[in-house]
């Protein structure tokens, strides 16, 4: 009977360790089915979190994308005295700003035909839009070849702004500015800016050696070019900026307003500044200039 007890104890021993390691199997499974559940269900929710990253990603992309300025090429147009190296200040500050396609022309000063020659065939050269931009006796050659079809804005720096008919004589016959009582013509025809009285009249406002170096290097017109005229004005047909200097020797700051009024600018700003703006003040002046590209830029 002990041999019978054992054997049935044994086989009960079995049976119990059989139940309980189908117990134990049947937990893992449950165990395992759960740990498969819960990462479904984190990838789910990664897949569903990324989804909407991604499309959050792109919207912002989509929204920067129509925001985009599409930047006009800058042409730059000096005047009497003055060089293409006065804009230097300015094509620095330009490209900070991201212009990336700025051009200075430089333009002989020999006479209105001439100089808006040049200053076309600069514009024809430009792949899109242009802004042109012009500092003193370059107004006027903005003003007449402005009209070329892919300029979409004018931006006048202490610039003449002449209307048809008119030539910077004419212009300025009632407003008698301090610097044309100095000026001096050389056997060619060439009217000059002594040297000595060169920061006096036209750059008080800078240091004296950047005077001396524009003096140096001043271009001086043909004489006669001061009495060519203008025959369609750019300004009435493209729209216009303004920055008019209130300290200006060279054209007197209440013709710079007077012209501003008249072509009707669409923003003019007055600077604590000589006749040369564009070097004293080349942040403002740039700032203004991208005021002009952005209000006529496409997206």
């Amino acid at each position: 009977m002990k041999g019978a007890d054992n054997g049935i104890n044994l086989h009960v021993t079995q049976a119990g360790r059989g139940e309980r390691d189908v117990n134990e199997e049947v937990s893992e499974r449950r165990a395992a089915v759960t740990r498969r559940d819960v990462m479904i269900g984190a990838a789910a929710i990664g897949v569903a979190a990324c989804a909407r990253a991604s499309s959050a990603t792109g919207q912002i992309n989509n929204s920067m994308g129509k925001e985009k300025m599409t930047k006009p090429t800058i042409v730059l147009v000096h005047g009497f005295w003055g060089a293409p190296a006065n804009w230097g200040k300015v094509i620095v500050q330009l490209t900070k700003m991201g212009y990336d396609s700025v051009r200075a022309v430089d333009n002989p000063c020999s006479s209105l035909a001439d100089d808006v020659a040049r200053t076309r065939k600069m514009i024809a050269q430009q792949k899109g839009p242009v802004v042109l931009v012009a500092h003193s006796a370059g107004g006027v050659v903005i003003t007449e070849a402005g009209n070329q079809p892919n300029v979409v804005a004018l931006v006048y720096a202490a610039a003449f702004a002449p209307d048809a008919g008119e030539s910077i004589l004419d212009v300025s016959k009632d407003y008698h500015a301090p610097g044309g009582a100095v000026l001096t013509p050389d056997s060619d025809g060439y009217m000059w800016i002594p040297q000595n009285k060169f920061q006096e009249v036209f750059c008080q406002d800078l240091t004296s050696e950047e005077a001396l170096v524009m003096a140096v290097t001043q271009k001086a017109p043909i004489g006669s070019a001061a009495g060519n005229k203008v025959t369609t004005p750019a300004w009435k047909a493209k729209p216009s900026w303004y920055q008019i200097s209130s300290d200006d020797r060279m054209i007197l700051p209440e013709n710079q307003k007077r012209m501003a009024a008249r072509m009707g600018a669409k923003k003019s700003i007055t600077l604590a500044a000589s006749h040369s703006s564009i070097v004293s003040k080349p942040l403002e002046v740039s700032s203004l200039i991208d005021e002009a590209a952005r209000a006529t830029s496409t997206t």
